[in-house]
């Protein structure tokens, strides 16, 4: 068995030149970790390729691993690279690497992290939206009506077409798209043919739009009776056989923080029965004193919409969650879960956004705190702190940049971040979601534990921004809301770090704080 990291290939279209071939590749080395590689010749076998990319790219190959490509005769279909020749000049590969491989199954907890599989969304919703390709009678029409540059007059029936292709596609990115979403679509849809504009429309896609709404609305009605989990779940409000249940517009079950699998159905030939004997094995495999962290992950990652249905569906407070699911104390499967959620990787996003803003923060921080006022009181206070560390690495930075954030944006941070008197036992009872170390330098603490809804979830944690991100990947796992008195904050992490819009504008602290960061 393999773990595999994926990759998508672009195969080289251009003329055949008689001087060396210069190959240009894009190697996955790990999930959402790329690097680029440029050879001025191809090699001339896949060993000597091999030898090259464990020089370039050392450690990160130290192992023995295989290489595969997709298979430009095949469609793009993953094909081993046995023969050099069929290696595309411009393309990306993809690194296998054996699960017995020290460097796959590592103490690293974002180097396991699963692949979403076909049942579930691969994509969040596109900054371009994709216009589908409908049936072959309206493609015709529409041909013959973006030639001819006048508006075109559609039947009902070729009318229903578009709507119903394009409600599917939308379909496959969210189930619920907002108003600005649907917009997109409409404009994406009359752009690509402009014989569909509305000459009495301001835009020329206003009517597409209200047509686009409604059309989702009666495609979530089908999807429901057909029992699709992610609409059905809202199936049985209000209505005139249903008098007195809840009101049809309230405590909608839907994805708030851009999560693309929220609720998704069971994987092809399991059910409820099978998906909780998974359950079972998972709980049998954490109560072992040796246990395979791969076997977890994979039965994780089997019975992940049993699990959303307990999370999202039943609603069931964190301490029954975690003695169902155990696994999530562990800070692995959290981030795991994480990536299953939204196909992001929690860690190598956030550290690589984190570090990337901290020097244009620290700057900023220092500047406000020459001002007066509370906000500058503080933020003097915490830099001379950090001015006092003897080592100002990259932990310390990003320390720095966590605790003053909520101070920047005028938070008040102290039910979340909490210390205690190591010689007696923290209050955590009626804690909704806090990270507790011991001491007041959080700079220097080597310890911290997590608390979610009075329950300590994961501890040990070594340093503050380890323990953040954990507390942001299980508020995302347990279907939580931000703290409320850090609503800026975490919506900063979510928007600005993990680059995971949900269509929604920033509030202006923090779409200013944005527009700092992005000053040179």
């Amino acid at each position: 068995m393999h773990v595999s990291f994926y990759c998508v290939l672009k195969q080289n279209i251009g003329t055949e030149m008689a001087t060396p071939q210069k190959i240009v590749l894009r190697v996955h080395i790990a999930t959402d970790v790329a690097m680029k590689l440029t050879l001025n010749e191809r090699p001339k076998s896949v060993e000597e390729l091999k030898s090259i990319m464990k020089e370039k790219f050392k450690p990160k190959l130290n192992s023995d691993f295989d290489l595969q490509y997709e298979d430009p005769d095949f469609d793009g279909q993953l094909s081993v690279l046995v023969d050099m020749e069929e290696l595309p000049e411009k393309g990306t590969l993809k690194v296998v690497r054996a699960e017995c491989d020290e460097s796959s199954t590592a103490s690293s907890d974002t180097d396991i992290l699963p692949h979403a599989p076909l049942t579930l969304r691969q994509k969040s919703w596109p900054d371009s939206f994709p216009v589908p390709t409908f049936s072959f009678e309206v493609e015709h029409v529409l041909e013959e009506g973006n030639r001819s540059g006048k508006p075109l007059i559609l039947s009902r029936a070729q009318k229903h077409n578009i709507l119903e292709k394009m409600a599917e596609t939308m379909h496959s990115f969210k189930p619920y798209p907002n108003d600005k979403e649907v917009g997109k679509a409409a404009e994406a849809l009359v752009t690509v043919h402009p014989c569909l504009r509305e000459l009495g429309s301001d835009t020329g896609w206003y009517g597409w739009k209200v047509s686009l709404k409604f059309k989702m609305g009666n495609f979530r009605s089908k999807l429901a009776r057909s029992g699709c989990a992610e609409v059905s779940v809202n199936v049985g409000k209000r209505s005139k056989n249903n008098p007195d249940s809840d009101h049809p517009h309230s405590s909608i079950k839907r994805a708030r923080l851009s999560e693309v699998n929220f609720l998704p159905n069971f994987p092809k030939g399991e059910n409820q029965d099978t998906l909780k004997d998974v359950q079972l094995q998972i709980v049998q495999e954490l109560e072992k004193a040796e246990r395979n962290q791969v076997l977890i992950a994979k039965l994780m990652q089997t019975s992940f919409a049993l699990r959303r249905q307990d999370i999202v569906k039943e609603d069931l407070p964190v301490k029954d969650i975690l003695t169902s699911w155990p696994a999530l104390r562990m800070e692995s499967q959290v981030f795991a879960e994480f990536h299953r959620i939204t196909n992001v990787n929690l860690r190598n996003q956030f550290y690589s956004e984190l570090d990337r803003c901290t020097p244009r923060l620290i700057a900023l921080l220092r500047q406000k705190a020459l001002h007066t006022g509370k906000m500058a009181l503080a933020l003097r206070k915490l830099l001379e702190t950090y001015d006092r560390q003897e080592e100002n690495d990259v932990n310390t930075k990003r320390t720095l940049f966590l605790r003053a954030l909520p101070i920047y944006l005028r938070e008040d941070a102290s039910e979340f971040f909490k210390t205690y008197n190591h010689e007696e036992e923290p209050d955590i009872a009626d804690t909704p979601v806090a990270l507790f170390t011991t001491g007041e330098n959080y700079f220097s603490s080597d310890s911290f534990f997590l608390v979610v809804e009075g329950e300590v979830v994961v501890r040990d944690l070594p340093r503050l921004p380890d323990a953040f991100i954990v507390s942001f990947g299980l508020i995302y796992a347990f279907n939580l809301q931000y703290p409320k008195k850090l609503i800026h904050m975490f919506t900063f992490v979510q928007k600005v770090l993990m680059l995971l819009d949900d269509g929604k504008p920033l509030k202006p602290c923090v779409l200013n704080l944005k527009n700092e960061l992005l000053k040179n």
